[in-house]
């Protein structure tokens, strides 16, 4: 791959990145919730999920999901009613009214869940979110040469798109966790629980307006 292709890739995934999305979403939510140490767990989660995506794409699964009709609709419906589940999980996710102890996650009374638990989300977060897959394939074609070895390429993608990844979620998660002080309360927290639910329930809602062929 060229110096050159590569770098405007290395631009894209920033761009790609830092736009709102439910893997945004969750890692704030899971930042404030629990902390940025325990958000890394999610984080994790979805750096594996978007590798699944970025492979399907390279290798053309992306294309036929996008070619068929049926397939594209079953990932579709799936995304959107996982994402509207998590949503409905965080906007009924009870609280309690004593403020922690300093630099300690704020955490409903049923903890924190384990990180298989957090890794699983992050993971069915992306896997299920077919607006990836489509963009994926609009995208990854730029930036392949059909002449070269074509799982090199995809290694050298996939590496760049996680690193940048794994550094813009740290931060989404790292600037919701310093707002945790502010959000003490039980009112605050059921707020927040709302604000993130309302939020990933709409995305989730939105995923149903995706079509085959575009973003």
């Amino acid at each position: 791959m060229d110096f050159n292709v590569w770098l405007a890739f290395f631009a894209a995934s920033w761009v790609i990145a830092i736009s709102p999305g439910s893997g945004a979403v969750l890692s704030m939510s899971h930042g404030l919730a629990y902390g940025m140490r325990r958000s890394s767990a999610t984080i994790a989660g979805l750096q594996l999920g978007l590798a699944v995506i970025l492979l399907i794409a390279g290798v053309g699964v992306g294309a036929l999901l996008l070619a068929s009709a049926t397939a594209f609709t079953v990932v579709k419906v799936l995304g959107a009613a996982y994402l509207i589940w998590l949503g409905l999980k965080q906007w009924r996710a009870p609280v309690h009214a004593h403020a922690p102890a300093a630099g300690q996650a704020l955490v409903n009374h049923l903890g924190v869940p384990t990180v298989r638990e957090r890794v699983l989300t992050g993971f069915m977060t992306n896997v299920t979110n077919p607006k990836g897959i489509v963009f994926m394939v609009a995208v990854l074609p730029q930036f392949i040469d059909p002449h070269r070895p074509l799982w090199l390429q995809l290694l050298i993608l996939l590496v760049t798109s996680i690193g940048v990844d794994l550094v813009v979620m740290h931060g989404y998660a790292f600037l919701a966790s310093r707002a945790q002080r502010w959000l003490a309360t039980a009112r605050a927290r059921r707020a927040q629980n709302r604000v993130f639910g309302g939020v990933l329930m709409a995305m989730g809602a939105g995923l149903m307006l995706v079509k085959r062929g575009g973003a």
